[in-house]
């Protein structure tokens, strides 16, 4: 972002390395008095902020006084296990937060247009916050803000879901084509290449949603299987809507031999397979895991669920944001990429 200056700029004015600056800024040996002289005067120069008070303390650098700051987040209309992860990692996040004077204001989306996620920005922006996380559709429009938000330094993190083409500072979450492709290996086990599979995406315009299809059609691919095999619904994270389009699905083509829930409405899937006496019957992969995932797992109703860490994103997405409005620490310019977890009945453990 415009005006932070870091380690590396203040060892490109010194001419010295990386290492060397994070040696004197961490008050480490073996730096030679003419070289710590040359790079302290380098970060006066530049107006360097050190993460830490003490360590400007001991260089005689200025540190500016720990005014009042507030950080905003973006939620979606997803209901259910995904808002109450996200809730529970802020409301924790909220006391590291207050070591730093920083407050946090969450806008909750009440559709999926990026006109309103846009309105919740920019609510926000009204409000004076200093930075934004955000979950939401990958639309021009959005990007486009964020690029805005970039020029006025006022960074943004997504997180769960990520934007395109856009000069966000971070994004936090799973590697979405990858965690499509380990279940696209799964799929690929235990059915046959010329067996007839189903998708059902909730929003092809969400980023995460997108880039799991992606992932598990690649691996489909490279395995073998047919293209003209794979059928795929949007269901929008709908219950009603995904119900009856699975049983639509089964009773046009009842050869169907596995489901890929790309989105989150399992519960209409497995009450579709039910009444069309389905049940044991297909192979069903889903992602994340809810409670009524957990309970499908135990049942049989579903196979496999690709979990994710959404606790953390929440959790995360702020921190990352205090870090760099407080401590001037640039994040790594590779996504934040979490473990995938294959979980199955044997492996769920016990609440």
């Amino acid at each position: 972002m415009p005006n932070k200056v870091t380690i590396n700029m203040v060892a490109k004015r010194a001419g010295v390395s990386r290492g060397t600056v994070d040696r004197v800024l961490n008050q480490r040996p073996h730096v030679k008095p003419e070289l710590y002289d040359k790079i302290v005067r380098a970060m006066k120069e530049l107006g360097y902020i050190p993460p830490r008070r003490e360590q400007a303390e001991a260089l005689g650098l200025a540190m500016p006084d720990m005014s009042p700051a507030t950080l905003g987040i973006v939620l979606p209309n997803w209901t259910g296990y995904f808002r109450e992860e996200i809730l529970r990692g802020i409301r924790d996040a909220q006391p590291l937060l207050a070591d730093s004077a920083i407050t946090v204001l969450i806008e909750e989306c009440r559709t999926e247009l990026p006109q309103e996620t846009l309105e919740r920005i920019d609510h926000l922006v009204k409000k004076g916050v200093c930075g934004i996380a955000l979950c939401a559709m990958d639309d021009i429009a959005i990007a486009e803000k964020i690029n805005a938000l970039y020029k006025q330094n006022i960074p943004v993190v997504t997180f769960n879901s990520d934007i395109s083409h856009c000069k966000r500072l971070q994004f936090i979450g799973q590697d979405l084509v990858r965690s499509g492709r380990v279940a696209g290996e799964l799929m690929a086990k235990y059915i046959r290449q010329d067996d007839i599979l189903l998708i059902a995406i909730g929003n092809p315009e969400f980023h995460a949603h997108r880039l799991r299809v992606q992932g598990f059609c690649e691996r489909l691919h490279e395995k073998g299987f047919f293209g003209r095999n794979i059928q795929t619904i949007e269901t929008y994270n709908d219950y009603r809507l995904t119900y009856q389009k699975v049983k639509e699905a089964l009773e046009r083509v009842p050869e169907i031999r596995g489901i890929y829930m790309a989105n989150q409405s399992v519960t209409g899937c497995v009450e579709a397979m039910r009444e069309a006496g389905k049940s044991g019957q297909i192979l069903v992969i889903s992602h994340d895991l809810t409670d009524s995932t957990k309970q499908f797992l135990k049942n049989g109703a579903i196979d496999f669920a690709i979990a994710q860490n959404i606790y953390q994103q929440g959790y995360g997405s702020l921190l990352l944001l205090r870090d760099y409005v407080r401590k001037n620490l640039t994040p790594e310019k590779t996504a934040q990429m979490p473990a995938i977890d294959i979980i199955c009945s044997e492996n769920l453990g016990e609440d």
